[in-house]
């Protein structure tokens, strides 16, 4: 036996276990095919029972639309009448719109200059509270550095 036919041995070994290997997953695959076959089959089953179910639903639902459709116009005619209505009280709407808005002119504005002046007294206020505590911080800051600088001097003498 020369080297020629060893590794000719050897490669169809090779390609014996390859052919091993790829078969445990072709088998597997096989069973998990089986297995969606039998569930589209019990599904399929299934599905005719209630496609016959929802035909007769849909018969039902055709012949309630159609007395739907006759109350809808006697509806629409009753609604008619109501538009009619609605338009007047449109109408009385915007004139007591137009009446509040005449009180309310009248009541508003010396409630919003009220208001206006208090909120201006209070901002003032704070404004000077803020000022007074910048005066006395600076004032701090300033006897700080007034008490730095004499100790350099002292240092220095």
């Amino acid at each position: 036996m020369n080297g020629g036919e060893i590794a000719a041995l050897i490669a169809a070994g090779a390609f014996a276990m390859l052919v091993l290997v790829l078969a445990v997953p072709l088998l597997r695959l096989r069973h998990t095919v089986d297995a969606a076959t039998r569930a589209l089959n019990d599904l399929n089953d299934r599905t005719a029972p209630i496609l016959g179910k929802a035909d007769l639903t849909m018969g039902n639902v055709n012949t309630a639309l159609g007395q739907v459709q006759t109350t809808l116009d006697g509806v629409n005619l009753q609604l008619q009448k109501v538009d009619t209505i609605t338009g007047h009280a449109q109408h009385v709407t915007a004139n007591v719109a137009n009446l509040a808005n005449v009180v309310t002119s009248v009541a508003a504005n010396p409630l919003v200059k009220v208001a206006a002046a208090g909120y201006g007294v209070r901002r003032a206020a704070a404004r000077r509270a803020r000022m007074d505590e910048e005066r006395e911080v600076r004032a701090v800051v300033r006897e700080r550095r007034k008490e730095r600088r004499a100790e350099r001097r002292r240092a220095a003498d």
